[in-house]
């Protein structure tokens, strides 16, 4: 990993082959899929899982997509890459895999109450949080429907068992997230603990079902599950750092949505640890039971620089990715694993 500062922007996917090839061989299952929900109604889960994956406008009419980076599928094909030289027996898993991590982005969104999600009204301030749970539900269905039908035969037993156990990781990953929000002080290694399930657990499962479906043995499975929990960890702090100093206009959320709920995120908890003077000017803003002005959170996130906190974060999202790389065995070195870490720390939009 070089030296240049992790910028707190976006991932460009025009910028990065794996990715761009990962949504343009995705796309096509996820939409047969999608088309087999139901689309009774102006509110159809079909209408709004178009909606949220930025197929369709809240009509339910084409419209210029505004979705995800496809980051998890590229990692399943490259895993699969890496095994056989050919990803092609893991796209049905790259395909899960994305349905699974947009059914954890919807239930996020109604958790934290984030109202934006990619530069646009988050699913639940459109149709409603009972509506937007059943829509979470449904794209949870789907990516089993996708792996049990679509996988190679051979490979189903064990993709959806790889499914199924990040789910359970995942969600044991938000419920300690949410935790992070109460106010009550915590480290960074307690922090680095508690949220690595969370991030981790769907990447590493992206990784290894990419292994699986290429027939790789289960040490390679296992290494590459290592990797894409490592390169999960690295991605979460990441995001902590486009929470307060990301744009608007490259990740589609407002900046200072975290600091205003005085959410603990990594660059939070290493500045609210320093002794510094500003550490100590932040543990009084966050402290405080009063909700925060606009001016307030801009000097939360002053302080939170001046803490360290910003440098702690870069530290450590970078620690994370060399971890990946460098624990790759040689044979599973390929470009386009490599690449995908190198595109997290540098992130531009």
């Amino acid at each position: 990993m070089s030296s240049t500062p992790i910028r707190a922007t976006g991932i460009s996917a025009d910028r990065v082959p794996a990715l761009r090839r990962a949504r343009a061989e995705c796309d096509p299952i996820m939409r047969r899929w999608v088309a087999t929900l139901p689309d009774t109604r102006p509110d159809s889960l079909r209408r709004m899982a178009g909606y949220h994956l930025g197929w369709f406008n809240r009509a339910g009419q084409p419209s210029k997509r505004v979705g995800g980076k496809g980051f998890r599928a590229a990692l399943t094909l490259a895993a699969a890459a890496a095994c056989s030289g050919d990803g092609g027996a893991a796209l049905a898993a790259a395909a899960a895999v994305e349905f699974l991590h947009n059914f954890t982005l919807v239930h996020d969104d109604i958790m934290s109450g984030d109202r934006i999600r990619r530069a646009r009204p988050a699913a639940w301030c459109v149709w409603g949080v009972p509506k937007a749970i059943l829509l979470g539900d449904a794209l949870h269905g789907l990516a089993f429907r996708c792996a049990v039908t679509d996988c190679p035969d051979a490979t189903v037993l064990g993709v959806v068992s790889r499914l199924a156990t990040a789910v359970t990781e995942l969600c044991q990953g938000q419920y300690e997230d949410c935790a992070l929000g109460s106010g009550t002080p915590i480290g960074v290694d307690r922090y680095l603990h508690t949220v690595s399930g969370k991030t981790g657990a769907l990447m590493g499962c992206a990784c290894a079902a990419g292994a699986w479906c290429a027939g790789a043995d289960s040490a390679t499975v296992d290494a590459l599950d290592l990797f894409g929990r490592r390169v999960g960890l690295a991605f979460r702090i990441t995001d902590d750092l486009l929470g307060l100093w990301g744009d608007p206009r490259a990740t589609g959320k407002p900046v200072g949505a975290d600091v205003r709920r005085r959410k603990h995120s990594l660059p939070v908890v290493a500045a609210l640890g320093s002794p510094t003077q500003a550490g100590r000017e932040l543990r009084r803003l966050y402290g405080s039971t009063a909700p925060l002005s606009g001016a307030e959170v801009r000097a939360a996130t002053g302080l939170i620089e001046a803490a360290g906190g910003r440098r702690v974060a870069v530290q450590q999202a970078r620690r994370e990715l060399r971890r990946a790389v460098v624990g790759l065995p040689d044979e599973l070195a390929a470009d386009d694993l490599v690449s995908l870490a190198a595109a997290i720390e540098h992130r531009e939009g």
